[in-house]
């Protein structure tokens, strides 16, 4: 089935994303510029646009548009916010985040994922994100500190690591629960070093792996 991406975009920003709350208008913008359905594999291509999670190889997935726009609403990104996203997995989340006008630093620990997505950001001139392969739980230690931190997996717990090269006044995102596919979405907040953890309710993500993770 031959899809109109642009009009399957602006469709789904209305029905699945402002209709649910979302009202960031860079981050809206964003979701309609993004072509998401270059992200995912040519076989989806026509589901793109769904309102779900699809897998991406590799045991990953791309998470369904609604959680890419609310965690991005989460972050308050501003133009120019140096952002570090945990996660890279097709690259659509840093892209959102690019066109909200972030410099992306994003990790990935699957190489094949890795290479696809470093591709295709670079063939979509996303020229500013950026690429690491290696343990996300460890964050970017770098290129730190980060004005806000994404996390795109879930875990057993915040690793410490991201805590601390959180900026101060930063804002981090990040899914944690004990048991695995199933966590609570968590906004950690940073000021004058005092570090606060708000729940935002449900979610379901693949595993967070690494030396902080499962």
């Amino acid at each position: 089935m031959r899809i109109d991406p642009k009009f399957s975009r602006t469709k789904m920003v209305e029905e699945q994303i402002v209709a649910r709350g979302v009202v960031d208008q860079n981050v809206l913008s964003a979701m309609r510029k993004v072509q998401r359905h270059l992200f995912v594999q040519g076989a989806l291509a026509d589901r793109a646009y769904a309102d779900s999670a699809l897998p991406i190889g590799e045991g990953q997935t791309i998470s369904q548009p609604f959680i890419v726009a609310y965690m991005s609403e989460l972050l308050q990104i501003k133009s120019g916010h140096k952002v570090l996203e945990i996660g890279t997995g097709s690259g659509y989340q840093a892209a959102v985040l690019g066109e909200m006008g972030a410099e992306v630093y994003s990790v990935e620990r699957i190489r094949k994922l890795f290479i696809a997505a470093r591709t295709l950001l670079f063939d979509l001139r996303y020229f500013n994100i950026r690429l690491k392969l290696d343990d996300g739980t460890m964050g970017w230690p770098d290129e730190a500190p980060f004005d806000r931190i994404i996390v795109t997996a879930g875990g057993p717990e915040i690793p410490q690591y991201l805590i601390d090269q959180l900026a101060d006044h930063g804002r981090m995102v990040i899914p944690v629960g004990k048991e695995k596919r199933r966590q609570q979405l968590i906004l950690v907040t940073k000021e004058d070093g005092k570090v606060t953890e708000t729940d935002m309710g449900g979610c379901a993500f693949v595993d967070l792996v690494g030396k902080q993770g499962w």
